[in-house]
C-alpha cells in the first residue's frame, strides 16, 4: 500500500512540476524575477517621415520609450540612419513593410515590381491594405520582399536588434507568419512574436469585436467572442521561436491606435498629453507578468504632416505621454522593468551558454 501512495505522491509532484514549468512566462525563463512586468515601450514608423523620425528620437531620448523599428521602404530611413550612427546602441529594429497605406504618400517594394508582382498596385506602390496583400500576394513574394528590406539595412552599416510587421500584415496568413519566422530564426534576429497567455491582447481584442458588433446590430448578451484569428497560430510560432534560440513575448498591446480623444483637432498640447498620459496609466494597470510589447506611433507633427495622413494630433499624444514626467514617475513608482530588444536577445543567449 505504501509502495502505491509513493507512487501516486511522485505523479502528483511530477504533475504540479510540470504545470509550474508550462505556465512560466518568457519573461520568467529570460532570469526576470517571478511576477515581473518587463516592458519594451515601442515606437513604429521611423523612416516614414522627418517627423516619425523626430517623434522616435525624443520619445526615446526624452522619454520613457525603448525602442523604435524603421520601415525601409521609406523615403526618410537615411536620415534616421545618421542619427543611429550618432546614438551608438541604440534599439533600433525592421519594421518590415508590405503596405502602403497613405493616398499621397506612397513607397514601393525594394525587391522591384518585377520580383514581387504580387505586392504592387498599379501606381507601383505596395499595397494600401492587408486584405489586398492577402489575396495577391504569394508567399514567395513575401519572403523575397521582407529579405530585400533586410539587405538593405545590412547593406547600409545597420544590424537591426529585432523584426517586426507593419499593419501586422506578416500576421495575415500562416505561411507569411511562417516566413516571418524562419527569416528571424535563420539571421538569428528577434522577433515580435505574442506567443505567451497574451491576456491583455485577448481581452481588448473582445472588447473592440463587442464594440463593432453593438454598432452592427449583431451583439446579444453572453455570446462568445472567439479570440484574435492572428493569435491562432501564434503560440506555436513562439515556441518555435524559442526552441530556435530567440526570445519570445507574453504579450502585445498596440490599443492606442485605436483610442479616439473627443475634440482632439482643437486640444492643446497640455490637454493632449493629459488624456493620453491618463489613457496609458489605465492601460498599463491592466498588465499582467511577464514581457509585454507596448506600439505606439510618436510623432512630432508639423503643420505639413496632415499631407500623409490626418493622424498627426493623435500620434502626437503618443509622444507627448512618454515624454511626461508623471508618466515616468508612475512606471517607477510600480515597478515595472523598462528593457529593450538588445537587452532581451542577451539574456536569451546568456541562457543558451549556460
Amino acid at each position: 500500500m505504501m509502495k502505491y501512495l509513493l507512487i501516486a505522491a511522485v505523479g502528483v509532484i511530477l504533475s504540479l512540476t510540470l504545470k509550474a514549468r508550462q505556465t512560466k512566462t518568457y519573461a520568467e525563463k529570460l532570469g526576470w524575477p517571478k511576477g515581473a512586468r518587463v516592458i519594451i515601450i515601442h515606437v513604429d514608423d521611423a523612416g516614414m517621415s522627418y517627423e516619425s523620425n523626430e517623434g522616435a528620437e525624443m520619445a526615446i531620448g526624452n522619454g520613457v520609450a525603448t525602442s523604435t523599428s524603421v520601415m525601409m521602404p521609406c523615403p526618410w530611413v537615411a536620415d534616421f540612419k545618421h542619427y543611429m550612427d550618432q546614438h551608438a546602441g541604440m534599439d533600433a529594429g525592421l519594421h518590415l513593410t508590405l503596405t502602403s497605406e497613405w493616398e499621397g504618400y506612397r513607397w514601393g517594394p525594394l525587391a522591384g515590381k518585377a520580383a514581387v508582382p504580387g505586392l504592387t498596385d498599379k501606381e507601383g506602390a505596395l499595397w494600401p491594405t492587408v486584405a489586398a496583400v492577402y489575396f495577391r500576394a504569394t508567399t514567395d513574394e513575401v519572403d523575397r520582399e521582407i529579405r530585400a528590406q533586410l539587405d538593405r539595412a545590412i547593406s547600409m552599416g545597420f544590424t537591426p536588434t529585432h523584426l517586426d510587421s507593419h499593419m501586422g500584415t506578416l500576421f495575415a496568413k500562416p505561411s507569411y507568419l511562417e516566413k516571418y519566422i524562419t527569416l528571424d530564426i535563420e539571421k538569428k534576429i528577434p522577433v515580435m512574436i505574442p506567443g505567451g497567455e497574451d491576456l491583455f491582447y485577448k481581452e481588448e481584442a473582445k472588447n473592440a469585436a463587442i464594440t463593432r458588433l453593438k454598432k452592427e446590430g449583431k451583439y446579444a448578451d453572453g455570446m462568445t467572442i472567439a479570440d484574435p484569428p492572428e493569435l491562432a497560430k501564434a503560440k506555436e510560432m513562439g515556441e518555435l521561436a524559442w526552441k530556435g534560440g530567440l526570445p519570445v513575448l507574453d504579450d502585445l498591446d498596440n490599443s492606442s491606435y485605436d483610442w479616439v480623444m473627443p475634440g482632439i483637432e482643437k486640444a492643446n498640447d497640455k490637454e493632449l498629453q493629459k488624456w493620453y498620459t491618463d489613457h496609458y496609466i489605465e492601460n498599463f494597470e491592466r498588465f499582467s507578468p511577464g514581457l509585454t510589447m507596448v506600439l505606439m506611433h510618436c510623432t512630432n507633427a508639423s503643420a505639413q504632416f496632415k499631407n500623409i495622413c490626418n493622424e498627426g494630433r493623435k500620434r502626437k499624444g503618443d509622444l507627448l505621454a512618454m515624454t511626461d514626467p508623471r508618466f515616468k514617475a508612475y512606471l517607477k513608482q510600480k515597478g515595472f522593468i523598462l528593457t529593450t530588444w538588445r537587452e532581451v536577445m542577451e539574456r536569451r543567449l546568456k541562457m543558451q551558454n549556460e
